[in-house]
């Protein structure tokens, strides 16, 4: 008999707004012995509400961390999260979340979709700090430099299902 297992829920997990909200980038870059390495990074766009303070946005994304199994600050040792990636075509993947049925469809470059499937793996950065999801990479740089001085950034490794 064939049975379809589903995880329990996780407290707090993000639901589809949350997840619909998010900013991504991906871009093939460098790991910290120069050798080319898959990145992705996710964002929450600034407030539109009195709702969505700062704090409000971290929670946020901190809840996303931990649905991905829980990731590193920049200091600390980046932790495998697994499986994560379903790999839907060159030029699109799926990102997997526990504690829920959603997940975020994200457009790629078939360069970074070939990368991953040969590599096995890309890293991801978890942002809590608020980033525009129209943010060009001049921005993204210089969102990226701020947030690792500051320690706003958190990091795991994920890999294709």
């Amino acid at each position: 008999m064939l049975t379809t297992c589903i995880p329990p829920d996780v407290a707090n997990a993000p639901g589809p707004g949350l997840l619909a909200a998010l900013g991504a980038w991906t871009w093939l870059g460098l790991d910290p012995t120069d050798a080319p390495l898959a990145h992705l990074l996710l964002a929450h766009p600034p407030g539109r509400t009195a709702r969505d303070t700062p704090a409000a946005i971290e929670a946020r994304m901190q809840r996303i961390a931990a649905s991905l199994g829980g990731l590193a600050a920049p200091q600390d040792y980046v932790p495998d999260v697994g499986a994560r990636l379903l790999m839907v075509s060159l030029t699109t993947v799926l990102l997997r979340f526990d504690g829920t049925h959603y997940g975020v469809r994200l457009p790629v470059r078939p360069g970074w979709t070939q990368h991953v499937r040969h590599q096995g793996q890309a890293v991801i950065a978890i942002g809590l700090t608020p980033l525009p999801r129209s943010a060009c990479l001049t921005e993204v740089d210089t969102y990226l430099a701020d947030a690792l001085a500051s320690g706003r950034l958190l990091f795991g490794l994920i890999r294709p299902v």
